[in-house]
């Protein structure tokens, strides 16, 4: 779609006798977008409807909201990999989430997409982790099902945005907009109305945008090739290793080491993640883009009725994404240097869990009431969900004697 160019007109108009130039402006309209694109001027809206703000649009206020939020600012000290991080460097969850967020703005973007959707979708999407990364949410999920209910971080995150972040007067929870709520729901998966009629008004018999599809792709190129590069600082895996595993990075390197001969290895290896890297965003962005012309996509209601998924990697690509995966499960997320790490973060997961399901008057008085009103592994679920690493750490402590 080409780009429409038009004059608008600065604040404060022309003033009589001033520079025209200096009150109006030639300017180029390039974020046209698509007719299958989410746009906000057709949003299903708020729960509660609120007037419209002045100067940004509805997607851009849930952005605002969602970084407002004290779950989104608790990302800092939640873990991303290494739950006893050893350096500043490494990912948490807040870093991590701003990677994912910097990469849908770019596809949204080249796919002509609502850019504001899928950046708030990507600030969003792991607001209902726990703490200890995937330790902490097995242990919470096994937890959970001793008492026949589960954990999961999405519908948690949907429970966070409409219940637990107080800060309006008008109402509980962000008050977001339909097509928010439902990208936190439908962005990694797909749940059945049977299963989960409580999420009846999602469509769950429907495909969610484009928007939402894109952002658990742009989350695995993130945490791939940022795991790669925390798991080579923390000395955990070489580039030997890597390019044993990888044969897409190993590729990569070889091209590195070709053009930068001269280069410390760190650098070679920064050369060749930013070349999978690139490799994995042009290919999500021209395999998607084929995929809608030959699926005929015209419309977004096209998007949400066709039978699969139209975001994806071609299949070249989605398998050298397979193996960097399956390799970081087995070097790098299983590894000997993280075991007792996950490990202890299991058992203090287990024992709080277990400490408050007995001892329920130790909770905050805020839980102890939401007990008389759901179930108490459910309260207890939320509370630990809720914390920060560093928090949990002081409650087992306290709790353990």
């Amino acid at each position: 779609m080409e780009a429409t160019k038009f004059w608008i007109r600065l604040p404060g108009g022309p003033s009589r006798g001033g520079d025209l130039n200096r009150n109006w402006s030639f300017a180029t309209l390039a974020g046209m977008l698509a007719d299958y694109a989410v746009r906000v001027e057709r949003t299903r809206g708020r729960r509660y409807p609120e007037p419209p703000h002045p100067y940004r649009n509805d997607f851009q206020r849930d952005r605002d909201r969602v970084i407002h939020t004290r779950a989104f600012r608790r990302l800092e000290n939640k873990t991303q990999v290494f739950t006893a991080r050893g350096s500043d460097h490494f990912r948490n969850r807040l870093t991590h989430t701003i990677e994912v967020a910097q990469i849908s703005r770019t596809l949204a973007e080249q796919l002509e997409l609502n850019v504001d959707l899928a950046e708030t979708l990507a600030l969003v999407h792991d607001i209902g982790h726990p703490p200890f990364g995937h330790a902490g949410e097995k242990a919470l999920d096994a937890a959970m099902r001793r008492h026949g209910l589960f954990f999961d971080h999405n519908l948690h995150a949907l429970r966070i945005v409409e219940d637990f972040e107080l800060r309006y007067a008008a109402f509980r929870g962000l008050n977001l907009t339909f097509e928010v709520r439902e990208g936190i729901i439908k962005h990694s998966r797909d749940y059945a109305a049977a299963d989960h009629p409580e999420l009846g008004e999602y469509l769950l018999e429907q495909r969610p945008p484009l928007e939402a599809q894109l952002i658990d792709l742009t989350d695995e190129i993130a945490y791939n090739t940022a795991d790669l590069d925390d798991g080579y600082e923390a000395e955990i895996l070489t580039v030997e290793q890597i390019c044993d595993g990888v044969p897409a990075f190993a590729r990569a390197y070889g091209e590195a080491e070709k053009r930068y001969p001269q280069a410390i290895e760190k650098l070679k290896f920064n050369e060749a993640l930013k070349r999978f890297f690139n490799e994995m965003v042009t290919d999500l962005i021209e395999n998607t883009r084929s995929r809608i012309v030959a699926a005929k996509i015209g419309t977004l209601e096209d998007v949400r009725r066709h039978p699969q998924r139209l975001a994806a990697f071609s299949a070249k690509v989605d398998e050298e994404r397979r193996q960097a995966k399956t390799f970081l499960y087995a070097n790098l997320y299983y590894s000997p240097e993280l075991k007792s790490d996950k490990e202890r973060a299991e058992q203090i997961v287990g024992e709080l869990f277990d400490f408050w399901m007995v001892h329920p008057e130790e909770l905050p008085r805020s839980y102890q009431a939401k007990a008389e009103e759901e179930p108490l592994a459910r309260v207890v679920c939320d509370y630990i969900a809720g914390m920060t690493d560093g928090y949990i750490e002081k409650q087992w402590v306290v709790v353990s004697g």
